[in-house]
């Protein structure tokens, strides 16, 4: 059985309490800027990586629910805290492509 790669994401909560699911090194924009989101709601989109200034670390009990459906979607993801610079580098050579 082969084992997919694992995909970084960052779980997020807005002061609402809505959770967003941040994928730090996947491109969502022609420049390679934004990065892809998930919701519940609405489900995949674009995010700006700012949008951390105005959300905060989601706790584990709060983003299960979202780790199930990004699981139940095929999904095999490494849970990290933050954007890197290497990340970034990376949505910009997806861009390159």
């Amino acid at each position: 059985m082969k084992t997919e790669p694992k995909t970084k994401v960052i779980f997020r909560v807005f002061k609402e309490g809505d959770v967003i699911a941040l994928f730090p090194a996947i491109s969502d924009s022609v420049n390679g800027y934004l990065c892809l989101s998930y919701q519940h709601i609405g489900q995949h989109g674009s995010a700006d990586p700012m949008i951390t200034n105005n959300t905060r670390l989601a706790k584990p009990a709060e983003y299960a629910d979202l780790l199930a459906e990004l699981k139940q979607t095929g999904y095999n993801l490494q849970i990290v805290k933050r954007f890197t610079q290497k990340d970034y580098e990376t949505r910009k050579l997806q861009y390159a492509k």
